[in-house]
């Protein structure tokens, strides 16, 4: 069995997002598992190093798969963007170590959040960004960031229906910065928990329209209530950046 490692990029515009559900095949991982089904002669499955929500896109999710037949890099690569739809592309195909487990060796990843802020809507970006017509306090929203770094425990900002061992993660960075209109959000951590990212940004758009102030959040954390948390900022949004090993 062959161990190949995957750098994928998709626009998750109109997909049920990466995870594969049930019977549904309008999943990123869906689509991939049919044309990799198909080249290898048996039945494929997909290890991708995290799942993005529907809707939301990646610049690089890493993922892997093992096959019996053996092709090259090359072929691998040149056939799925054959046969993937135009919307997902593999930008790059290398056999990995047989241990290689593209969620589990994970050490860090880095998401970016992009918000249109001005008053009325940019057409050819509304798929691909949130739009927000009330003017941002950048200034507050970059205090309000500072209090999400270092290690917390983030079950007040996530969604996640199961019962983890641990709830703790750890935020390395997190930036924002404006230009042309569009303010960009990078956060990178050790790992993120079910709508973390999406429940962050939308604290940090409540903060920079004035609604919450920023010195509450580390109460919100305390708390591990998520009704404490308001609204959640839209997939469109989101992209999945780097994925480090």
């Amino acid at each position: 069995m062959t161990n190949y490692k995957l750098t994928i990029q998709y626009d998750g515009a109109r997909y049920k997002g990466w995870q594969r559900l049930g019977n549904t095949e309008n999943t990123i991982q869906g689509k991939i598992e049919k044309v990799l089904t198909e080249m290898a002669g048996e039945e494929i499955e997909i290890i991708g190093s995290g799942r993005t929500d529907a809707g939301a896109h990646a610049l690089a999710q890493i993922a892997n798969f093992k096959m019996r037949k053996h092709m090259t890099e090359e072929e691998v690569m040149k056939y799925m963007n054959r046969y993937l739809p135009q919307d997902i592309s593999v930008v790059d195909v290398t056999i990995a170590h047989d241990r290689f487990h593209a969620r589990y060796n994970a050490k860090d990843k880095t998401y970016s959040y992009k918000i249109w802020n001005k008053p009325f809507p940019q057409p050819f970006m509304r798929k691909y960004s949130m739009h927000v017509e009330e003017k941002l306090d950048q200034k507050k929203m970059k205090e309000a960031a500072k209090h999400f770094l270092g290690e917390h425990d983030f079950t007040s900002y996530s969604n996640a229906k199961g019962k983890k061992k641990s709830m703790d993660r750890e935020i390395y960075s997190l930036d924002i910065k404006e230009k042309e209109g569009f303010i960009e959000i990078k956060i990178r951590g050790n790992g993120f928990l079910y709508n973390m990212v999406r429940k962050i940004v939308g604290t940090l758009i409540e903060v920079g329209l004035g609604e919450i102030d920023a010195a509450s959040i580390p109460s919100i954390l305390r708390s591990k209530e998520r009704i404490q948390t308001g609204r959640m900022a839209e997939a469109e949004g989101l992209y999945l950046e780097k994925v480090g090993f």
